[in-house]
């Protein structure tokens, strides 16, 4: 089995699949609406300085993720 970690502790270049998401329909919804649910690969490619907001890119797109919502996504390292 892959590792798991959330999203929050990948390193910048890391790439990984969501394998869960512990947030509520709100947060679920948020998220999906910038593409990002169960399954999906993503890379991240950076974090700011002070738990500012984590970018990651999947396929051609590059979306911000609030910090509290990346320790919520739980990713399987490739």
């Amino acid at each position: 089995m892959n590792e798991r970690i959330s999203l929050a502790d990948m390193q910048s270049g890391q790439k990984g699949r969501i394998v869960q998401i512990d947030g509520g329909g709100g947060m679920t919804r948020r998220l999906d609406a910038l593409g990002l649910r169960v399954g999906k690969k993503i890379q991240k490619v950076s974090k700011q300085l002070m738990r500012g907001p984590v970018i990651v890119s999947h396929g051609n797109a590059r979306v911000a993720v609030g910090f509290g919502m990346t320790q919520r996504i739980w990713m399987e390292i490739e």
